[in-house]
């Protein structure tokens, strides 16, 4: 894990991208990643105009629950209404070269009961 500060980060790992999937909808590819040390296996659906991968890259992928360091709310706003409005107060959207903003759609445990 690197060094964000951030009072809002929940997660913060650095993944390689194992493999790209079928594609089922135009412009999303579903990657296949593990963490550096194996311990932690992803798949997440991207944006491949916005964000094209391949396999054997890696990605720094931080979860929070807001973009603020601060960890205050983000008044309903995305993280581009933020940026229009002028704000000059930096947020974890500008160290980021993509930025999924929403809620976690699925995830799983395992049946060890130390895997998500």
């Amino acid at each position: 894990m690197s060094n964000i500060a951030s009072d809002a980060q929940l997660f913060e790992e650095h993944f390689r991208i194992e493999r790209l999937g079928d594609n089922k909808y135009d412009r999303v590819d579903r990657i296949y990643c593990k963490s550096e040390d194996k311990s932690i296996t992803m798949t997440l659906d991207i944006n491949n105009e916005l964000f094209p991968c391949k396999p054997d890259e890696e990605l720094h992928v931080a979860l929070a629950t807001s973009l603020h360091y601060d960890g205050s709310k983000d008044d309903e706003r995305g993280w581009r209404d933020v940026a229009k409005a002028g704000a000059s107060d930096a947020t974890l959207a500008d160290i980021f070269d993509y930025v999924c903003y929403g809620k976690i759609y699925k995830f799983e445990d395992a049946e060890d009961g130390k895997t998500m």
